[in-house]
């Protein structure tokens, strides 16, 4: 275990609770000619602060080594989240975006299927989108679009441009940045006194409850609570004044900032505080029982793949997804488990998982011969999944789950 390092939202000390060991960059997808001695590694640690309660990786991956022009995901991948982004675009556009001439900023844009909804209102927006692949589709559907990381400097320059914002919004992209104080000024210097920051990450206490490590990644830094999120905003000017709990990606909250003092906080703030405390979350004993939970996880799912391994029975991997690599770096999972794991996106497909080298394919790999059992990494849409993929049920296949717990359906 290292030294304990300072908080990167209070600078108090950070407890360890947890290490992942050696681990890849979760979106890095090498080629199979690749020189694999140039990969890159860190430790993936997870610890919590002794004051504000923010849990936070142990260490920070260099953003460019992350987010750049050739970053694979896409938000519109899933027909489940483009409804999900539809329905907070209807949400903001009736309660938010009332005001004369609305502006609304989105960090980390993506390919700008939230946005697209807004623009179709004909409201004024730009998206804010460091990974040039995904931004140059957003803008191909008409979206304004920056390409850069958000900062201080960032949102001055927006706000000279364009004016104050009513919303600034981000999806699964806060919990990415570690240099929160630059994101929160930038958010104060752009946000109109009456405007609202709104965003939505993976929420700890649905990681803790379901054991749902593979959260856990070098994209994610931040790990958020309601009572950890009320004291980044008190240390920040600003103010949590309402929550809301999200079932997509597995459990996430949506978290309300205004301006100190300009909003009341509404009942759902204190209720999920007070739910969060009786948990004890945040709590150090909490935390390490999750880690031990996860340990059970990885000896029960890799006893299972050596079993049906060796029993002669075929496995394959469904979803490439950033989350999978947590998962099959920390388990020992490589194409003697599981020989190749399909994905629908094209950026990944030909190419083989990070750290642990799968063959990545088409889905045509999947369907062309059914295999005995198929191990969902992209769990958090498997009610989706499932649905598409009954053939493969009928032929007589089984998935394979490992949250919360391992268990074949």
């Amino acid at each position: 275990m290292s030294s304990t390092p300072p908080c990167r939202i209070c600078a108090a000390p950070v407890q360890e609770f947890f290490d992942f060991g050696r681990q890849p960059l979760s979106d890095a997808f090498p080629a199979p000619d690749a020189d694999f001695s140039q990969e890159f590694f860190f430790r993936l640690a997870v610890g919590v602060c002794e004051s504000c309660t923010m849990v936070q990786l142990m260490e920070e991956v260099p953003r460019d080594k992350m987010f750049h022009e050739e970053y694979p995901y896409f938000s519109s991948g899933s027909a489940f989240m483009r409804e999900h982004f539809t329905n907070l675009a209807k949400q903001l556009l009736a309660d938010e975006l009332t005001a004369e001439d609305p502006f609304i900023v989105e960090l980390g844009c993506n390919d700008g299927v939230m946005l697209k909804a807004i623009a179709d209102h004909g409201v004024r927006h730009l998206g804010v989108e460091p990974s040039a692949s995904v931004a140059d589709v957003a803008a191909s559907k008409g979206i304004r679009v920056r390409t850069s990381f958000f900062e201080e400097a960032t949102a001055r320059e927006i706000h000279a441009e364009d004016g104050p914002a009513d919303v600034i919004y981000a999806a699964n992209t806060l919990c990415h940045i570690p240099y929160m104080g630059s994101i929160l000024a930038g958010v104060n210097a752009l946000l109109k006194p009456t405007g609202v920051f709104v965003f939505e990450d993976p929420y700890l206490g649905d990681i803790v409850e379901r054991t749902s490590f593979d959260q856990i990644y070098d994209e994610h830094f931040y790990f958020f609570t309601a009572r950890s999120v009320q004291e980044m905003a008190r240390r920040n000017g600003l103010e949590l004044v309402h929550v809301e709990r999200l079932t997509v990606h597995g459990g996430e909250v949506r978290y309300f900032l205004a301006p100190a003092g300009q909003r009341t906080p509404s009942e759902a703030v204190a209720a999920l505080v007070a739910e969060e405390t009786e948990r004890k979350l945040s709590d150090l004993a909490t935390l390490k029982a999750f880690g031990a939970n996860v340990v059970k996880i990885r000896e029960d799912l890799t006893a299972l793949l050596t079993k049906l391994r060796d029993e002669g029975k075929t496995v394959v991997g469904y979803g490439a997804t950033a989350k999978s690599a947590t998962v099959t770096n920390l388990c020992g999972i490589g194409p003697d488990l599981v020989p190749f794991i399909c994905d629908t996106t094209p950026a990944k497909q030909g190419r083989l998982s990070p750290g642990t080298h799968i063959p990545v394919k088409t889905p045509d790999a999947f369907s062309s011969e059914y295999p005995d059992y198929a191990l969902l990494f992209a769990w958090n849409h498997a009610e989706e999944i499932m649905a598409k993929e009954q053939e493969f049920r009928e032929a007589g296949g089984k998935w394979i789950l490992y949250v919360p717990t391992v268990h074949v359906v």
